[in-house]
């Protein structure tokens, strides 16, 4: 009787619980993932435990998403408005500008 990653526990009450052996990251602890949980059966503590992984995991996702969209904006607002557009070329930029 094994949960991956998870400590296995039963209580005098006969109530099973689970307590992940590494804490959850930052980010899936602050949005909720539950490092212990319980359950009546190991198939309801298995279940628990998989929910909990795929939380922290989407959390995790969608906080990277949000880092990289920030990034993007910031790196959008540095580049200077004068910039040439990436499509252009060198040399089609400075084509009818007089050069000394």
């Amino acid at each position: 009787m094994t949960i991956p990653g998870w400590r296995l526990i039963l209580s005098d009450a006969g109530r099973l619980w689970a307590s992940r052996e590494n804490p959850f990251s930052p980010v899936a602890a602050h949005a909720g993932a539950e490092r212990t949980v319980d359950g009546d059966s190991l198939e309801e503590l298995r279940a628990e435990t998989d929910r909990q992984e795929s939380f922290a995991r989407e959390a995790e996702e969608r906080a990277a998403k949000e880092q990289a969209a920030q990034e993007q904006e910031a790196q959008e607002q540095e580049a200077p408005a004068s910039a040439v557009p990436a499509s252009e070329t060198r040399e089609q930029a400075q084509a009818g500008q007089v050069i000394s």
